[in-house]
């Protein structure tokens, strides 16, 4: 069974990045950055950014989007950082969760364990 992406053709994915292979140093996006649209398609717009601005009207993962469109995701990070050199979507990482003081995780074990 083919996974969706490694059987495009070599040279569709090198016209779609215009033969880059990376996004560029200091490339935000990881898989679970949120991408959310700036601005709609335009006419003369690469299908693929058009659909990618479609897509984040509302905040959506880079993963979510490659899957969405059938490509690797190193191909999808360079069109997203192209999007973003242009103004046409930000990117925003999830919150990480606030590591709990250790003093209170103490408390609560003794806690539980008194019960």
């Amino acid at each position: 069974m083919s996974r969706p992406g490694r059987d495009d053709a070599p040279d569709r994915l090198y016209t779609l990045t215009g033969g880059r292979t990376r996004s560029g140093p200091g490339n935000p996006f990881d898989l679970v950055t949120l991408v959310v649209a700036e601005c709609d398609p335009v006419p003369g717009m690469q299908s693929e950014h058009a659909a990618i601005l479609r897509m984040t009207e509302r905040p959506t993962a880079v993963v979510e989007i490659a899957a969405e469109l059938k490509l690797p995701v190193s191909i999808t990070r360079i069109l997203l950082a192209d999007l973003q050199a242009g103004g046409r979507v930000s990117a925003r990482h999830p919150r990480t969760a606030a590591v709990p003081d250790p003093d209170i995780l103490e408390q609560v074990l003794v806690g539980l364990r008194n019960l």
